[in-house]
């Protein structure tokens, strides 16, 4: 099972990150002003996770293949990180897929 796990950036704008079971991380968020946003941000993650059309396949730069996750409305509600391959890219989105519904949260922002 995965987990979110929420700590706090260096400027202590809390965060979250997508555990899979394995421990790697699979989606990361972007800070949030409160802990409230933060806790919302993963209540989407939660809700849109599941879906096929909320995920954005990118290409950084260099070429290396990336997701980005989407709410309802357009926004980015989370990031992966640069994989190899594309075949790689399609595994993080089918874990983001089966982890986030049933992902317990851990607060290590406290």
């Amino acid at each position: 099972m995965g987990k979110f796990v929420i700590t706090l950036r260096k400027n202590g704008d809390p965060q979250f990150v997508l555990k899979a079971s394995n421990g790697r991380v699979i989606l990361a968020s972007q800070g949030y002003k409160s802990k409230k946003s933060c806790l919302e941000g993963i209540d989407s993650v939660k809700k849109n996770g599941p879906m096929e059309e909320r995920y954005e396949r990118l290409a950084a730069k260099n070429g290396q293949p990336y997701f980005n996750l989407k709410a309802s409305n357009g926004q980015v509600i989370g990031t992966s990180e640069m994989y190899s391959s594309a075949t790689a890219m399609e595994k993080g989105i089918e874990s983001v897929k089966k982890n986030a519904a049933d992902a317990e949260v851990e607060d290590l922002s406290i």
